[in-house]
This record gives C-alpha cells, structure tokens and sequence, in this order.
C-alpha cells in the first residue's frame, strides 16, 4: 500500500543533499551539501513514514558494497532501511518480470546496460529522475549506454570494458604489441620458443571479445547509434575482412575453441603462462592475488587502423522498479550509489571501474580509461538477446576453420529473426 508523500522536514534539516562526484568530461564538480531550504525535487517528496527498500544484487563484492551503502544511506535518512536481497545480474532482468507483477519484486535492481530495451519494453522500470544532473555526474560512456529512444532509465554504477593484459615476466613492457599483426608475430616467436606457455590467450567464442574484430572501418553492430534493427552489420564487408584475421589468428593459439572458455584462459593467465591475455578489470584482484607481475595496455590496432581497437563498453546500473511503491526514495539511494565516496567504495569493495570521473588508488585504471575513449556501448535494443548465441556459434566455428561469410550470415538471420 503506498504511504503518502510528504517532506522529510526533521531529517532533511539535519542532512544535505548528496553530494556528486565529476563531471563527464573530465571536470571536477564539487561535492556539495544543500541547505534544507534548496532540496532536490525528489528529497521534497520522499516520505517521512518508515520505509524499508528491497535492492537486487549479486554476490561476491557488490553485495558487500549494497550492505554497506545501505548502512551510509541510513544514517543520512533515518527512516529509510536497505534490505539487500540476492539475485544474480544475468538472472535480474527476467526475475523482475514475473516478480514485479505480483508484487513480490524489488524497489531497485541491478542490471547490466544492455537489458535496457528489454526492460523498457517490458515496462519494468521508471525513468531516471533528475536525469540532467545525473548525465552531468556520470562518464559520457554510461549516460549513453542508458539513454533509450532519447531518455535516460536507471542510475549507472559501474563501467567496463576490457585491455590487453600482459605478464612483465615474459614480455618487456616496450614489447607489448600496438598492432594486431605484431602480436600475431610475437605469439608464433614465443610460442616456439617456450614448452606448455603462450604468447597469447583469448576466450575466441565469446562475441563479447570477437566483436572487435568486426569494428574496422567505423563498423558497429546495428550501426553507429546501436539502433538499427534491420541492419546488423555483422556481416559486413568489414565484419568479413575482420573475422578473417581472427580465424588467421589461429597460427598464434593452436587450440580449439572448446578448450578456450573464460575460465580456462582466466587460470592460464593467473597460473602465470601466458604473456598477452585479453580480460577486464574484475580479474585484476585474483591475479594480484596469484602474485603476478603484471600491466595493463590498450587493445592493439587492427590490420588498416592507427587505433587502439574498438571493445564494447559495458554499464552495470541500478534500476528504479516501475511497480515500486517507492519511487522517489528509491530513486534517491540508487542516485546516492552514485556519489564519489560510494563509488570509491565500490572501487575498493568489487575492483570495478567507477561510473564517474573519480580517482581511485590502481596502477592500471589509466589504461582502462585509455581503452574506454575507443570502446562504445552494447547495443540495449531487445534484438540484443539473440547476439550472444548467434555470435558465440559463429565465433566458435570460424575460429575452428568454418567459412566466414557463411557464418557470419547466420549468424546475421538468427539476430534479425528475433
């Protein structure tokens, strides 16, 4: 049952508005507390009545993070208690859906930026509130991964996108390669050179990672904007051309697809085995913990291109559920998530790269953010839902010696069949 509206004038006296962090293009905004008198709109209308919020959210660090958010956040608003609950990222976008409905759901959510056309179609989730504040406060990255038919849904928490790792044991760092055709190169030396160890490593059906090979030329899937519903562009000319290298690539890593999942490359990288490995910044707390020495470097250019690769951009964001009866409060803890010492926190808790311009303490933040001025978002349209299969196939049976063009055009039908 929903609880009338009104000031939270006793609290609100006691406490500012949160503070935000930078701005998304590299210039600082100072936090600020606003006097009681001067509230944002959503803090003039939140409740002063006890609330508890049901937040979804994953484990291993970001329900630590929740836990601990949740605590910050009621000190600042008394009234208001986080209940953090596990659902798993890759499980929320479907849970809310039959949840929801039936009352039984979450206030916020988490979802990668990706289920966003999902979600909005659905009519699972509320628009951001003070979405121009927000969009000001976030990495220019994220506020377009979450802006869906010109409106911006949900409060951003996290970017990703992944580098080229490499082991300082065995490669120089001026060796790391800036081409991929160097790096093709340096694989085959290497590998000739060393007993059961590899120059480089990749999960080769993961079409998280094999997009990049389509992106020459400004080829983007479903075009520059992500948009494009009849027109995939996976299987471009430049796809084509690009997924040919890829196969070629073959020569540097003889194994079969099968045998290259994330988890075997994962502990083939930490197991200190490999020189060049392609992975994101959640992987760094779990080398740093197997003792390796290692670097962080942007992705190398493809055959034609002066370019650090483009990689797709992923946002992990909180979602303001539509059937909420709290919007305004839910609102305000997901925007809160947001603030440059939540997001420090975050940082230090999951070792994910912040949502804002923000500093935090690693020695290879700088080359995440390089990656990140060439990485673009996943596409959010709903016809995403039939990219990873569809793509994992292709990328699996090219890499093993399919035709890629044929692949590529099935892979193209399957999407578009969605």
């Amino acid at each position: 049952m929903k609880l009338k509206k009104v000031a939270l004038l006793t609290v609100m006296c006691m406490v500012g508005a949160m503070g935000v962090g930078c701005g998304n293009n590299g210039e600082g905004v100072a936090a600020s507390t606003e006097p009681s008198g001067n509230k944002s709109e959503t803090e003039v209308n939140i409740t002063s009545d006890p609330v508890t919020l049901t937040v979804w959210e994953s484990t291993g660090g970001p329900d630590e993070f929740i836990k601990q958010a949740g605590e910050a956040f009621t000190k600042q608003y008394p009234n208001i208690t986080i209940e953090y609950v596990n659902v798993e990222l890759g499980d929320t976008t479907t849970q809310i859906a039959l949840d929801g409905p039936a009352g039984v759901g979450p206030d916020v959510f988490a979802a990668p930026h990706d289920k966003l056309g999902e979600l909005v179609s659905g009519g699972h989730i509320l628009a951001t509130k003070d979405a121009d504040k927000v969009a000001q406060t976030a990495l220019g990255a994220c506020t377009s991964a979450l802006t869906y038919d010109g409106k911006m849904y949900g409060y951003p928490v996290s970017a990703e996108t992944y580098t080229l790792f490499y082991n300082k044991d065995l490669i120089d760092e001026a060796e790391v390669p800036t081409t991929w055709e160097d790096l093709k190169a340096f694989s085959e030396k290497f590998n000739a050179e060393h007993n059961n160890q590899y120059g480089f490593m990749m999960d080769v059906e993961n079409g998280y990672y094999t997009i990049i090979f389509t992106t020459s030329e400004d080829n983007r899937l479903f075009g520059p904007d992500g948009t494009d519903t009849s027109n995939t562009n996976i299987n471009s000319e430049a796809s084509v051309e690009g997924m040919k290298f890829f196969q070629g690539l073959r020569s540097a890593l003889d194994i079969p697809s099968a045998d290259l999942t994330t988890a075997a490359c994962d502990a083939a990288f930490s197991s200190g085995n490999v020189a060049l490995y392609i992975t994101g910044l959640w992987n760094v707390a779990t080398f740093e913990s197997a003792g390796l020495n290692f670097g962080v470097a942007p992705l190398p250019s493809l055959p034609g291109n002066d370019t650090p690769a483009a990689s797709f951009s992923g946002t992990r964001a909180m979602f303001v559920s539509a059937y909420t009866d709290y919007p305004e409060e839910s609102a305000l803890f997901a925007e809160f998530l947001m603030s440059e010492e939540m997001q420090k926190l975050r940082f230090d808790l999951t070792g994910s790269l912040p949502a804002i311009n923000c500093e935090v303490e690693s020695p290879y933040i700088a080359g995440f953010l390089k990656q990140l001025d060439y990485a673009f978002p996943m596409p959010s349209i709903p016809q995403m839902n039939g990219f990873w299969d569809a793509m994992k196939a292709a990328s699996a049976n090219i890499w093993d010696g399919a035709d890629v063009q044929t692949e590529l055009d099935a892979c193209n039908s399957t999407i578009l069949a969605q």
